[in-house]
This record gives structure tokens, C-alpha cells and sequence, in this order.
């Protein structure tokens, strides 16, 4: 500091001894002085700005120029702005303006961002943003092994601490699903053909996971893939496009119709009097008509009706021979 602050003063003695040799001392003190000042001044700049900084500075600094002249010359008719150099107002004004402005700027602009928004950004089509729900559920992890669908995902981060927090619950259950989420990222992951973006964004004034999901996609423009029915719901109505698992799940499933037959293994009795409970591979629950005492048997039913809707479907059936116990 003691270098700096002596530095203008040792130059405006160079200055006014070189002064001297032309007749002009004083003059000679004052560019001495002046250049001091200004190398002091530089020196200051780009140890306080960035590279960068120091050219949105120039770029800005320009700019006000460029708009400070044509402002000046309009103000420059004018009798009394000519005569007190009013005109000079706008130069100094707009410089400064766009000086300042230009620094700011270009301080928050860096290479280490360009490129984390190269990376974060998706290389094509809609981004989809995994609920927790869909990443608990796993089918998704099947879905993209098939190829069918492809990235890119983002997975924000509050998503990833609400999994975390999952799986270091208490509750055996609950810390099960959330290890078994964290398990399914990672298998996504290690894909190849699936992009995985993890995103740092957050909207902290947004206290619910669902309404930050819904933020985050319309941020990106991009679609929720979820599990949740209210969920589902309520991209539903904010206009926020969103893939429910179950639905695909229900339209990749084979089409049953009434009169086809089955053989099912009644597990339990219905809610209904006489009402048997069964259960196909794929988890679709199937109710028999008077079967409730065939449970723990196999059972030839005919369907005659099929329940679809977005939770799920169900089908209805009945015994093809009532008189029959069925296979053990």
C-alpha cells in the first residue's frame, strides 16, 4: 500500500524534472502525477476484478458513450448547454452507468459456468423430471433398458435428500423403499443412452416437494414422471405435462375381454359376500364371484367385466364350472 500511494508522487517528480527541460514544470507535475494515478488505478482493477469483469467494463463503458452522443447532440442546439458544457453531462453519466453495470456483469460470467450449462443442459427433446414415487417404483429403470425411452433425465437435488431421508428412516419399511430408490438411481445411471442431470436448482420460498416439481418443469419445459395419482392430478391442472408409470404400465398390458378365460389362485375373500380375491403376475387384482370358498385353489374364470382407470385396472370374472373346486 505504502508502494502505491508513493508511486503517483515519485512519477509526478520525474515528471516536473522532465518539465523543466521544456519550460513546463507544472504541466510536467500533473501528467507525472496523473499517469501515476492511473497505473495505481489499473493495478487495483484487475487485482479486484476478473479478466472478464474488466471487459464487460469496456464493453459497457462503450455502450454509455455510444448512447451519452447521441443524446449530446440534441442537447447541443441549445444555447445554454453549449456555453456551460452542460453536454458533457450525459459522457459522464452513461460512462459510468455502463461501466458499472458492464463489471457487475462480467464478473458472473465465467467458463466453469458456460460449461456446467452445457452439460446440464438436455441434448434433445422435453427433459424428464423423476418424482420420488418413480424412482421408489423401479419400472422406469426397466422402461429405459428397453431403449423406449431415452433421456434426458433430471433429478433435482431436493428430490435426492428427500430419497436420503428415506432410507434413513426409523420405520424398517419406509428406510427399505428409500434404499431401493437410491438403488434404481444408480442403476440408471450406470446406462448407457441415458443422460442423467443433476440439478442444483431449488425454490426455497416452495415448501412442498410436489409444487417445486411442478416449478422445476415449467422452469425447463419439460414433463413429470411420476407415480402419484395427486401428483398427477395437479400437473394436470397447473398445465404441466406429465408421464404417469401406471398409465404406461396399463396400455403395455395385455387387453383382456369379457368372455376370455384364466386360470387364477384365490388368495383371499373380497369385500363383497362370496367374493374371492386373486392377483395376476403383473400385481392386477381379479374378483371372482362366488369363490370365497375355492381360496387357496386354482381356478378357471371367465372375465366379464374390465375396471381401467389411471390408478390401476381390475377385473371381474366368475368360476367356469361352479360345481368344481378347480385345480389344486
Amino acid at each position: 500500500m505504502l508502494l502505491r500511494l508513493s508511486f503517483p508522487f515519485v512519477l509526478a517528480l520525474l515528471g516536473w524534472a522532465g518539465g523543466h527541460l521544456a519550460d513546463q514544470p507544472v504541466l510536467g507535475l500533473a501528467f507525472g502525477f496523473g499517469g501515476g494515478v492511473l497505473a495505481v488505478s489499473t493495478e487495483l482493477l484487475f487485482n479486484r476484478h476478473s479478466l472478464w469483469a474488466l471487459l464487460g467494463g469496456a464493453a459497457g463503458f462503450l455502450v454509455g458513450m455510444v448512447c451519452a452522443r447521441f443524446l449530446a447532440i440534441p442537447l447541443g442546439r441549445f444555447a445554454v448547454v453549449s456555453e456551460l458544457r452542460l453536454d458533457m453531462i450525459p459522457y459522464v453519466a452513461l460512462g459510468y452507468a455502463g461501466l458499472a453495470i458492464g463489471l457487475r456483469r462480467g464478473s458472473a460470467f465465467t467458463f466453469s459456468r458456460v460449461v456446467d450449462a452445457v452439460r446440464e443442459r438436455p441434448a434433445s427433446g422435453y427433459a424428464k423430471i423423476l418424482d420420488t414415487s418413480a424412482i421408489i417404483d423401479g419400472r422406469i429403470a426397466d422402461v429405459c433398458e428397453t431403449g423406449f425411452v431415452e433421456g434426458p433425465f433430471i433429478i433435482p437435488q431436493f428430490i435426492l435428500r428427500e430419497l436420503q431421508h428415506i432410507a434413513d428412516a426409523s420405520d424398517p419399511k419406509k428406510r427399505t423403499r428409500g434404499r431401493r430408490g437410491l438403488d434404481i438411481l444408480r442403476k440408471i445411471q450406470k446406462m448407457s443412452g441415458v443422460d442423467i442431470h443433476i440439478l442444483d436448482e431449488d425454490f426455497p420460498r416452495i415448501r412442498e416437494v410436489d409444487e417445486k416439481l411442478v416449478a422445476l418443469a415449467r422452469a425447463h419445459n419439460g414433463k413429470v414422471v411420476t407415480t402419484d395419482y395427486n401428483l398427477n392430478k395437479v400437473c394436470e391442472v397447473q398445465g404441466v405435462g406429465v408421464l404417469n408409470v401406471n398409465e404406461l404400465a396399463n396400455a403395455l398390458r395385455p387387453v383382456i375381454l369379457p368372455g376370455e378365460s384364466m386360470k387364477v389362485h384365490i388368495l383371499k375373500e373380497g369385500k363383497e359376500q362370496n367374493q374371492g380375491v386373486a392377483y395376476l403376475d403383473d400385481g392386477t387384482m381379479v374378483v371372482v364371484e362366488q369363490s370365497s370358498r375355492l381360496i387357496g385353489k386354482k381356478v378357471d374364470v371367465s372375465v366379464t367385466s374390465v375396471l381401467q382407470t389411471t390408478a390401476g385396472r381390475m377385473i371381474f370374472g366368475k368360476p367356469r364350472d361352479e360345481n368344481g373346486p378347480g385345480d389344486d
